[in-house]
């Protein structure tokens, strides 16, 4: 019988690792931490997170890292600013990436997650190559510190991941399924991305949105369940492909509403997972 995946939480990083504190009171035992802040990237930080996650039983799943330099998360600059992709940015990115996946390592988390960017689809595009030996940089470095390197979905077709993972020839390469994402970008259905890419799945966003209704900018997030991704057929599906990682909460909204709509969202997930 296959694992039934936990539920946990998105964590952004805080420096003495109180971020923990928060899942512990959503009664939540598993969480992917995320830090944007290089300045973060530090042993003795790294060393503070794995402590206090294991005084908290507080399992991490992942480490999210993040990159300096603008970021943009629309259509008309996400392509010039986001990941590794962009040609000026790539090289200081490719090496805080590996900085990271250090980090996660000290940290004892078993993977390093990122956004590559807006992946080129063309393989005779002449970026195509060496994005993929960018990719195969970091994932070589996170191989060394004994993890892997997993993709966040988003701003490229399932079939373009897949086109990288296979290109690169990297063992310890994963997907980190962001199905909402997938939805918000216009770049694929959930469900359907499970047939192309489902065997690299190795964590899931549990996170929902609506398509883009104009060529600018994403489709907007909502609480889980009341998007696009359908996710009584997509949870069917993952445990009929025998998935078996993490469900890790993401509600890209601040305040109060935001652990109303996270503990909705695991009242939600537990009644999927029940049946």
């Amino acid at each position: 019988m296959n694992k039934i995946p936990e539920i946990g939480v998105i964590s952004p990083l805080k420096t003495d690792a109180s971020n923990l504190d928060a899942v512990a009171r959503f009664g939540l035992h598993c969480a992917q931490v995320v830090s944007w802040q290089t300045s973060q990237c530090r042993p003795e930080i790294a060393q503070t997170l794995r402590r206090r996650a294991a005084a908290a039983g507080v399992r991490l799943t992942a480490f999210w890292g993040g990159y300096g330099g603008p970021v943009q998360w629309n259509f008309t600059y996400g392509p010039a600013t986001l990941g590794i992709v962009p040609a000026g940015f790539r090289r200081i990115r490719v090496r805080e990436l590996c900085d990271w996946a250090t980090f996660a390592a000290e940290a004892g988390a078993p993977a390093l997650i990122t956004h590559c960017g807006f992946l080129p689809e063309n393989m005779t595009d002449p970026e195509f190559e060496p994005v993929t030996e960018a990719i195969r940089t970091i994932a070589d470095h996170c191989k060394s510190c004994g993890i892997g390197f997993w993709f966040e979905t988003g701003q490229e077709t399932p079939v373009t991941l897949l086109r990288f993972i296979q290109a690169s020839g990297c063992d310890n390469l994963g997907i980190n399924l962001d199905p909402a994402n997938l939805i918000m970008y216009g770049k694929g259905n959930p469900i359907d991305a499970l047939d192309v890419f489902g065997r690299y799945v190795r964590c899931i966003h549990a996170k929902d949105g609506k398509p883009p209704v104009n060529g600018n900018e994403l489709g907007p997030e909502v609480r889980c369940g009341e998007g696009a991704t359908r996710y009584p057929e997509f949870i069917k599906k993952l445990l009929s492909i025998g998935f078996e990682g993490d469900l890790i909460i993401e509600r890209e909204i601040s305040g109060d509403q935001q652990a109303v709509d996270i503990r909705a969202t695991i009242d939600y997930l537990k009644t999927l997972l029940s049946v």
